[in-house]
């Protein structure tokens, strides 16, 4: 009997101490409870999993955006310090006082899901990194083309008046170059009698040919020079819009990242795309999400012990105490506030005792002098403002 009492209260070790403290059991009184000692310490080994994945999470999640890896470390272990504070609080408000109530428990459930969820997301970006960079490869490939898709909508009346106009001048010019060269080859052809007559020797129908195209030529010549330089603005103008849709181009893809979004996203993508990943992420999702819940499931399921009775017992018995102090402390404030009172009551009983017959000689030196030309009225107030005290406020 007294070997099991010895190994009873026997002394914790540091790993118990740290898991105990992790489930924000108390000691002094967990010390006496073997059954309460295995269950906190199977809470405080689900705390210490939370936080070692949520610190894990958080520092993946800082290294995607940050260069620096210490910084990515010491947010990580921030972040991290953060979720085990926020579990250690949500264990510490379930008792089996309150293990009854539906709705502490949904609202502990809920802010359970939505740190596990968000803490499943660099989890999962971490399982899936290949796949994951190869998608974000491919979005942002065809962010590129929706960005030139827009930039030619954007631009579309400007380039196609310009398009426009070259195209109805340089029309305008080649026909009146086909004119030219109609023209031309029936002056040779009419020369060596391969076409018009067909006879040789008749010079005037060729001159006549040749001055045709001559002055077709010279038309054509005098509408090159109007309309080149306005060719040469369409052309620029043309030239000019497409330098700046690829520097536009090139700044946008200067941009383009593989950020903790741009991840996400092609994350969601590649699920949307990919049937075999769908049930795996969703189950992933499932598992991470219950490493969050597990502190607060374990807590809220696990059966009660004798250290909750006895937690129970420590804190009415501190509140029927601290009461206690309390109406004594009262007690002897009100009694101390009576003597003083009391002995205040005296002090000004004695005073007026003491002072009593000073007043009277005073009084009557005062009355004898004044003749009998005074009035009762006007010694009085003499006497008064003399002699009267002014009354405490």
């Amino acid at each position: 009997m007294q070997q099991s009492i010895k190994r009873e209260t026997c002394a914790p070790t540091k790993a118990e101490q740290l898991l105990w403290w992790l489930a924000t059991a108390e000691k002094k009184l967990l010390i006496q409870s073997i059954t309460g000692k295995n269950k906190y310490a199977i809470i405080g080994m689900c705390v210490l999993s939370t936080w070692l994945f949520a610190t894990a999470a958080w520092i993946y999640f800082f290294s995607i955006i940050t260069t620096s890896t210490i910084t990515a470390i010491a947010l990580g272990l921030f972040m991290g310090f953060i979720i085990l504070t926020i579990d250690r609080a949500l264990i510490k408000s379930i008792s089996s006082l309150n293990n009854k109530k539906i709705l502490p428990l949904i609202f502990r459930a809920v802010l359970a899901i939505a740190i596990g969820t968000f803490m499943a997301q660099p989890a999962l970006l971490y399982l899936f990194d290949k796949e994951v960079k190869m998608q974000v490869s491919l979005d942002n490939e065809q962010r590129k083309k929706d960005k030139a898709t827009q930039q030619e909508a954007a631009i579309s009346i400007t380039k196609n008046k310009w398009l426009q106009q070259k195209q109805t001048l340089t029309k305008t010019l080649e026909n009146k170059y086909a004119e030219v060269a109609a023209a031309r080859n029936n002056f040779i052809a009419e020369t060596d009698g391969t076409g018009g007559s067909k006879k040789i020797g008749l010079k005037n129908i060729a001159l006549a040919k040749q001055k045709t195209y001559e002055h077709l030529q010279n038309e054509y010549d005098i509408l090159n020079k109007q309309l080149q330089p306005q060719i040469q603005q369409a052309e620029n103008a043309l030239t000019v819009i497409q330098t700046n849709i690829q520097k536009e181009q090139q700044q946008f893809e200067a941009l383009l990242n593989n950020g903790f979004l741009t991840r996400i996203e092609a994350l969601n993508n590649l699920i949307k795309t990919n049937a075999a990943l769908q049930f795996r992420y969703y189950l992933i999702i499932f598992i991470l999400v219950l490493i969050e819940l597990m502190p607060v499931l374990a807590k809220t399921f696990l059966p009660k012990t004798s250290y909750e009775e006895k937690l129970l017992l420590h804190e009415n018995n501190e509140f029927i105490l601290q009461k206690q102090v309390y109406e004594n402390e009262l007690k002897l404030k009100q009694q101390f506030n009576q003597n003083v009172f009391n002995n205040n009551q005296l002090i000004n009983n004695n005073f007026f005792e003491l002072t009593q017959q000073k007043s009277r000689e005073k009084m009557q030196n005062i009355i004898h002098g004044f003749n009998e030309s005074y009035t009762t009225q006007t010694i009085w107030q003499e006497v008064n403002s003399n002699l009267s005290l002014q009354q405490q406020t």
